[in-house]
């Protein structure tokens, strides 16, 4: 076992978001990933532009249920249905403890290509289709879009690799540098390398792209990009 950080512990090609992580999770990957408040916020204002009352939203990999909670902050008085699905049992339980007050928020704890999507009208997968293994991804962007109704968004922040080696070098590079201004040491850096070995896969922004259009999507735009973080409004 080696240290990534914020008192979490991960064995080499074994990264998982059960265990302790749960406990950890909001400020581990609040310093990990750039921008990720700044994402939630962002996301947030863009619900603006698809919810109405009876709207329907997802999060896929809602971890502790954080961003559907500052969703439904910011429409306190629609009636809509916000739904999280995490396949980690401890992140539901937070998720559920933290969310309670708001009847409108609910939570499964199931994979992501075994539980059935309703009709509607926001699915937001925020750094989340790049843990899922690449032979299912092209799957999982069809459901979402069979699900959404027309005009409808999906939202997709991922982690992204360069478009070719020289790129991807130099997004590594300052990436490490980001991570160390975080606070993060070497051996925690490498530890967290090691550990998301073969677990997170991101594809090239041209990768995530054929995903969407393959499964539908023709308007597609990014809004947000910081290094390797990318994120994507594609609407239906």
């Amino acid at each position: 076992m080696a240290s990534v950080g914020d008192n979490i512990q991960a064995e080499n090609s074994s990264w998982t978001f059960g265990g302790d992580v749960p406990k950890s999770f909001d400020a581990h990957v609040s310093k990990s990933v750039p921008l990720y408040e700044e994402g939630h916020d962002i996301i947030c204002k863009l619900s603006d532009y698809f919810l109405q009352d009876g709207s329907t939203i997802y999060d896929l990999g809602c971890s502790t249920g954080e961003l559907l909670l500052k969703i439904a902050n910011r429409h306190p008085s629609r009636s809509i249905k916000l739904i999280g699905i995490d396949r980690e049992p401890g992140m539901v339980e937070m998720a559920n403890e933290k969310c309670k007050s708001d009847p409108r928020i609910s939570f499964q704890c199931s994979e992501l290509l075994e539980f059935e999507m309703q009709p509607c009208d926001l699915v937001i997968a925020y750094y989340t289709v790049q843990f899922v293994r690449p032979a299912f991804r092209q799957d999982l962007l069809n459901r979402v879009w069979q699900s959404l109704q027309w005009g409808g968004a999906f939202l997709m922040f991922e982690k992204v690799r360069g478009p070719d080696a020289r790129f991807q070098d130099i997004l590594t590079g300052l990436y490490n540098d980001y991570k160390s201004e975080q606070g993060y040491n070497a051996e925690e850096i490498l530890g967290k390398a090691r550990s998301l070995k073969g677990v997170l896969e991101p594809f090239s922004t041209a990768g995530n792209l054929d995903l969407l259009t393959r499964a539908g999507f023709k308007d597609c735009m990014s809004i947000m990009r910081y290094l390797c973080f990318e994120g994507t409004v594609a609407i239906k």
